[in-house]
Formats: C-alpha cells, sequence, structure tokens
C-alpha cells in the first residue's frame, strides 16, 4: 500500500467522483481507476459502490478511510519538518475559513504568505466553523478562521483574534427598528432568517434561544451573508448577526443591540496544539503564535 494510493482514495472518497477526483489530482481517469482497483486488490475488498452519476464508500471504504487521512496528515507533517530543519518552507498549507468574519482580510493574508513561503501550495476550504474545527482536528485542514462556538475537539487549539456583539438585524419598517435594545426573549415567535447548521453564526444564535429557552427554528436558512441581507431587506424576518454583518447595508437596515446574556461573536484561528511548520509561520503571519 503507498501513499499515492492512499490520496487518490481519500480523493475520490471526498469527491464521491472519479472524473472530478482525476481533474484535481491532475491524472487520468484510467489510470486513476487501476491505482484504486490495486489497492481494492491488496486489501481483498471493494472501497466503493460505482454508478454511472457518482460513487459511495462501502463499509471497508468508510472503515479506511479516517486512517487514511490520517497516515497523510502526518506523512505530510514529517515531509514539512524535514523541509524546516533544511530551511525549507516546502510541502502544502491549507487553510479554511467561515466567510464574513469581520476581523481578517484573508486574500490578503494569503497572499502575503505566498509571497513568503514560494515553495508551500496553499489551499482554501470555506464552509461554516463546525465543519472546519473538526477538519483540523482530522488533518484535512491545518489551520481555520472560524467563530468560537464552544466546539473544540481533543488536539485543537483556538487562539482568539477578535469579539464583536451580536444584534438583530430587521427592516426599517419592522416594529423592532425603533428599539433602543432587545432582550433575546422578545424574538419568540418572531420569523427567523439565519444560516445553514454548523455556521457560526447559527450556533450561537441556538445557543442563545436555548438559555432563554426558546425553540429556535428559522424560517430561511442561507450559505452566505448576501442573501441573508437581502431577505431581511425585503421584510421577510429579522436575523440575528454580528455587528460587522450590519454595517454592510447600514441606509437600509436597522440594527438593534441585544441586551442580556447574549453570546460573543468572538473569530479565532483553529490549528493543531502542534501545527506544521507551515501552520505556524501562518500563525506567526497573523501574530498570534
Amino acid at each position: 500500500m503507498e501513499l499515492r494510493q492512499l490520496e487518490h482514495f481519500v480523493t475520490v472518497a471526498e469527491e464521491r467522483h472519479f472524473t472530478r477526483a482525476a481533474e484535481l489530482l491532475q491524472i487520468s481517469q484510467s489510470g486513476l481507476s487501476a491505482s484504486i482497483r490495486s489497492l481494492e486488490q491488496e486489501l481483498g475488498t471493494s472501497l466503493f459502490i460505482r454508478s454511472t452519476r457518482r460513487v459511495e464508500l462501502t463499509t471497508a471504504g468508510q472503515a479506511l478511510l479516517a486512517d487514511s487521512v490520517r497516515t497523510l496528515a502526518s506523512a505530510a507533517a514529517a515531509r514539512d519538518a524535514v523541509a524546516a530543519v533544511r530551511g525549507l518552507q516546502r510541502g502544502r498549507l491549507t487553510v479554511g475559513a467561515e466567510p464574513c468574519l469581520g476581523s481578517v482580510d484573508l486574500p490578503a493574508e494569503l497572499a502575503a504568505f505566498r509571497t513568503a513561503n514560494p515553495g508551500v501550495e496553499v489551499r482554501l476550504r470555506q464552509t461554516g466553523s463546525v465543519e472546519l474545527v473538526d477538519a483540523v482536528a482530522n488533518g484535512q485542514v491545518d489551520v481555520a478562521l472560524v467563530v468560537d462556538t464552544g466546539h473544540t475537539p481533543v488536539g485543537v487549539r483556538l487562539r482568539r483574534l477578535s469579539t464583536q456583539d451580536l444584534l438583530v438585524l430587521c427592516h426599517p419598517d419592522h416594529r423592532y427598528s425603533g428599539e433602543e435594545s432587545l432582550p433575546i426573549e422578545s424574538l419568540r415567535g418572531e420569523t427567523m432568517i439565519g444560516f445553514q447548521e454548523g455556521w457560526g453564526a447559527q450556533a450561537l444564535t441556538r445557543r442563545a434561544f436555548a438559555a432563554a429557552g426558546l425553540d429556535y427554528r428559522p424560517a430561511m436558512e442561507v450559505n452566505d451573508v448576501h442573501p441573508l441581507l437581502d431577505l431581511v431587506g425585503y421584510d421577510l424576518g429579522v436575523a440575528v448577526v454580528p455587528a460587522s454583518f450590519a454595517r454592510k447595508r447600514p441606509d437600509t437596515l436597522r440594527a438593534v443591540p441585544l441586551s442580556g446574556d447574549v453570546p460573543k461573536w468572538t473569530v479565532a484561528v483553529a490549528a493543531s496544539e502542534e501545527p506544521s511548520p507551515a501552520a505556524a509561520a501562518f500563525l506567526r503571519q497573523v501574530s498570534i503564535a
């Protein structure tokens, strides 16, 4: 069993598609299929259930996936450690980020890092904070810019960058727009617009509602801040968001502070407690190592 085969297997497992996996790996589809068949023959079992549209992991494939991810992460860390001893910065840095955190200019940081470390391949993955923290824990992501939702797996350290308040965002004609502040209890029965499961604002809002004895069930869910602002702008509901979101539409939407014991929007960098040399360099760059 070779590391190359494990990389092929993990890529197919993540993409659920041989053609897309071959494109990412920059090899032919026939070569990728041959590599997977060879691995299956060595293990004596099928790893994928193949169909004309997508592939799914078999039970054996599911068992192999987690260990394969860890093995590849360990191999990459070993290569990076040797490169660091030789005075080189090589390898790969995978950065995760929840969009619109309101604290870090991520494109500028990535550009600066690549300029300072031209031998490191930089990759970016954007999704919700909960998934990204788990991805750091299992070695799929090296560092992640996230919202601290209280979910920190073993082996992951959160380094705080900034903190801001949560508030209620509504249409200027909404009955809340003239309020100086609102307790979270006032949102009982209100039509809510929120983010999908695992995103920072969703996790913090759910926690605030639960602390107040309320059930948080948004009528509309999005995975980006701009659709949320549009929906609030059409007075289709209200949203609980950090102050930086409200500053994107100061002339068209009304922001009302939340009173009482409400969670803070804390932006942090999640990384392994023992980061790779490339990850450590990125942490130093953002001045939090």
